[in-house]
């Protein structure tokens, strides 16, 4: 039995506690205060969260985004929808379609200006961009929770986070495909193929995450104790991430569409989620402060201009993409003017596009894009729950902090 991952699972809750605590005191989201204390006791600092663990601690990163997937889907309840119409899903096309567009013309313009627009460089810009669609939903959701935030960008803000991951996946099979397209190596999928693969893996991952979700509609009706009810949706959650890792779907939309039928369909939504509610943040604590100190300090020194292009052009295409959508969808002005801005934060799922992009470009260039994400995830991890306080404040929607 290997006792030391009991050993990291309290360090990193113990950690996550006492930098929580300091960041309420320097008035900083508590997950900003996570991310920090995992950065300080990873390998980038005191290295006393080895790197040979992170394989054995990788399930707290899948349960903790499997309930925070879950909780996400919980906001996408129909009777809202019937109220604002498509808005929040014009709005991550448009996000998430500006913030590639954007990054291309950056990285097309950077080589252009220095003579290197050779057909590689075109394929390389074109994956890199593609990544740039996603957004990472965990951060923001601990950010609403902490401060209890509420009103129409709140809304907005967690209905477009929890549509952006289908978005960006479509664009990036897209790019992918143009890029192999182009590429004049043999032995490439068919194009129809890399079309299809991501249609296919949403598919699947809705279709396991609407069956686990009637699931716990029917089994909250049956089990009634406080307890027994918390096991089911822990029971059923996990299932539902097992099913759809093996059949090679996707996780986070299994888990939000889980949340989303069960938010819709179940009369006893609120009283059992306000139960799940007390039982996640220790998960939570575990899992940023895992992410802080996967983060690797030395990425940033080999990611050059192209790297600053792409963290600084991704927000700005966020943002225009924001403002675009919302006036086309007549939003209110709050809306407009700080969504984009609240869209900063990029990940896991940023994380995972880099790894299949360093398959379909050569070695030297995909071990770059994984480099440029790496570097970015730090950034946009770290400053992205401040600015997105910040948002909300400003909004006017923050609530009382817990």
């Amino acid at each position: 039995m290997n006792l030391i991952v009991l050993f990291y699972a309290g360090l990193m809750i113990a950690t996550g506690l006492l930098f929580g605590k300091i960041a309420k005191y320097l008035h900083l989201p508590n997950v900003t205060g996570y991310l920090v204390g995992g950065l300080i006791i990873g390998p980038s600092v005191l290295n006393i969260v080895k790197e040979s663990a992170f394989q054995d601690l990788e399930l707290v990163s899948v349960v903790a985004l499997g309930f925070i997937a879950f909780s996400i889907g919980n906001e996408l309840k129909l009777i809202y929808f019937q109220r604002v119409g498509a808005r929040p899903i014009i709005i991550a096309v448009f996000e998430a379609l500006f913030g590639v567009v954007i990054v291309l013309i950056g990285l097309v313009a950077y080589f252009l200006v220095w003579g290197q627009l050779t057909l590689e460089h075109f394929r390389f810009a074109l994956v890199l961009s593609a990544i740039a669609a996603a957004t990472a939903p965990a951060a923001t959701l601990m950010v609403v929770r902490q401060y209890k935030a509420k009103g129409p960008l709140t809304e907005t803000l967690m209905s477009v986070v929890a549509i952006d991951d289908s978005v960006a996946i479509i664009l990036f099979g897209i790019m992918v495909s143009i890029a192999n397209a182009l590429s004049v190596q043999s032995g490439n999928s068919p194009i129809i193929i890399q079309v299809l693969r991501p249609l296919y893996e949403i598919f699947v991952s809705l279709l396991v995450g609407g069956g686990f979700g009637a699931v716990l509609v029917l089994g909250s009706r049956w089990f009634t104790g406080r307890g027994n009810r918390i096991s089911l949706v822990v029971a059923v959650l996990f299932l539902d991430l097992y099913v759809v890792g093996l059949i090679g779907g996707s996780g986070l939309l299994s888990a939000m569409m889980l949340g989303a039928v069960f938010a819709n369909l179940s009369k006893k939504y609120d009283e059992i989620n306000g139960l799940i509610y007390f039982v996640t943040p220790p998960i939570f604590i575990m899992f940023f402060v895992l992410s802080g100190a996967e983060l690797n300090l030395r990425v940033l020194g080999i990611v050059g201009i192209i790297g600053i292009i792409y963290v600084i052009f991704r927000v700005g295409g966020k943002i225009l993409g924001t403002y675009v959508g919302s006036k086309i969808t007549h939003a209110p002005d709050v809306i407009s003017r700080y969504l984009g801005y609240a869209l900063i934060p990029q990940a896991g799922v940023a994380i995972g596009l880099s790894l299949i992009a360093s398959q379909v470009l050569n070695p030297q260039m995909g071990g770059q894009i994984r480099a440029i994400v790496l570097s970015a995830t730090l950034i946009y991890e770290l400053i992205g729950p401040v600015i997105t306080k910040w948002v909300l404040k400003r909004a006017g929607e923050v609530g009382v902090e817990t």
